[in-house]
């Protein structure tokens, strides 16, 4: 009689009931969505705060340089020394003091910049004044050789060179990063659900086989449906889980911005702030256009399908070891030396996608890698954004599924072993004679 259905249900209600499960599915979201939140609030503050620049020019080159602007006052101070600018500058507690030193030539300015502040300066605020130091010296040494502006200005090109395939599908520079995160994102996210809930059902096979339950129901039960049942109904409380995580935390992020005023887009770092500086002085309008361009000429449909394909195969090929290794050792300690052969495909299928997809999505390495069943799940999601044919997804897929059906038949001999053997830390050799048992 097929035990299968029962075991399912058995496996995915003890895990939806069980109590630290509903406290982390509920929590987690929580926790994630507060800490964005006192993120974005405190990135907020920052990007909001007032402050009050003072500027000591001895050299009057950059004479209305410096204008103010919604969150930054630039302060000019005439006919003072540096001694006196400072202790002016303490005293009205001003965010800081902008000196440019006495050179003997223009030459020599920029080695007489020097900013006085109380505390450590913020990293946008001193590349903003020395962006508008620098240009302004430019436009000066040009203006000493006798070089006309208005004629460089006249005179800049900006190239954008269109790129489009053969069959006449345009592209540019941005779908190359738009493929890049769609494929990632793909790649990452199963990558931690093999790890999360992998983990799950090798310390299930664990808890069963320690308290001796294993042994009633291995009477009843043939061991590989047991198995089977462990992998496909923990996955689907994982399923379970990870859905109501993205329902929770859309969900909370829109009562976050709604009722708190916290935008939660608002965590940057300084470099995307300057990024995003960059992109709004190059054409924000026309980097927006590129951006749904780009996400127009993505593959949707195939994306879809090949990653609910994919992510099957990729989570039950190693769900499968996972169920293996938890019926040969008896405590979680015993499987570190079993973990890393198991872990390392994982990391380098990351590694490959990340530093190889991106720069030559069809090379050598890429595809290799991409039909190699233990990497094939993370690097063939990351290479479809580019365009694969459709034969090579089937056939990267058909060794997938192929290997998944080995790795069972393998697992499932260590699992009819391993799930009755107690007191005994189990070495490769001896997991290699149970193979033949």
């Amino acid at each position: 009689m097929n035990h299968l259905p029962l075991i399912i249900k058995r496996e995915y209600l003890t895990k939806v009931k069980n109590k630290s499960f509903i406290v982390m599915t509920f929590v987690s979201p929580l926790i994630m969505i507060a800490l964005f939140a006192v993120v974005a609030y405190l990135s907020q503050l920052n990007k909001d705060k007032e402050r009050t620049i003072s500027v000591l020019d001895e050299t009057g080159y950059l004479k209305g340089v410096f204008e103010s602007t919604e969150h930054t006052t630039y302060t000019v101070l005439n006919g003072l020394n540096l001694e006196d600018a400072i202790a002016l500058v303490k005293e009205k507690e001003d965010y800081g003091l902008l000196h440019i030193g006495d050179a003997n030539s223009l030459e020599d300015v920029s080695k007489h910049v020097k900013f006085y502040s109380e505390e450590s300066p913020s990293l946008s605020v001193i590349s903003g004044l020395e962006g508008k130091i620098e240009k302004r010296l430019e436009q000066m040494k040009l203006e000493k050789d006798g070089v006309s502006l208005a004629q460089i200005e006249a005179s800049k090109t900006k190239i954008e060179i269109e790129q489009e395939s053969f069959d006449g599908e345009k592209s540019s520079k941005i779908d190359n990063v738009v493929k890049l995160a769609f494929g990632g994102a793909a790649g990452y996210l199963l990558f931690m659900f093999i790890i999360i809930y992998g983990n799950m059902i090798m310390r299930s096979v664990i808890e069963e086989k320690t308290s001796r339950i294993i042994e009633v129901i291995i009477s009843s039960v043939k061991p590989i449906q047991l198995m089977m049942g462990k992998i496909i109904g923990t996955s689907l409380a994982g399923v379970t889980q990870f859905a109501i995580w993205v329902i929770l935390g859309g969900v909370l992020m829109f009562i976050v911005s709604a009722i708190f005023g916290i935008d939660l887009t608002e965590v940057q770092t300084p470099q995307q702030e300057m990024m995003n500086q960059a992109m709004e002085a190059n054409g924000a309008q026309v980097m927006a256009e590129n951006l749904i361009a780009a996400i127009n000429n993505l593959p949707l449909a195939n994306l879809i399908v090949a990653f609910l394909f994919f992510f099957i195969g990729g989570y039950l090929l190693y769900s499968s070891l996972y169920a293996a290794i938890g019926a040969a050792v008896d405590n979680e300690t015993d499987t570190q030396q079993f973990m890393l052969p198991i872990l390392m495909p994982l990391m380098l299928a990351v590694y490959v996608g990340v530093f190889t997809v991106i720069e030559d999505p069809h090379g050598t390495v890429s595809t290799v890698f991409s039909f190699i069943p233990l990497t094939s799940p993370v690097v063939m999601l990351m290479r479809i954004p580019f365009g694969v044919p459709l034969w090579q997804q089937g056939l990267s897929l058909l060794i997938l599924i192929a290997t998944f059906i080995l790795a069972v038949w393998f697992a499932a001999k260590i699992y009819r072993v391993g799930i009755l053997m107690y007191g005994k830390k189990p070495t490769y050799k001896e997991l290699f004679k149970w193979l033949k048992y």
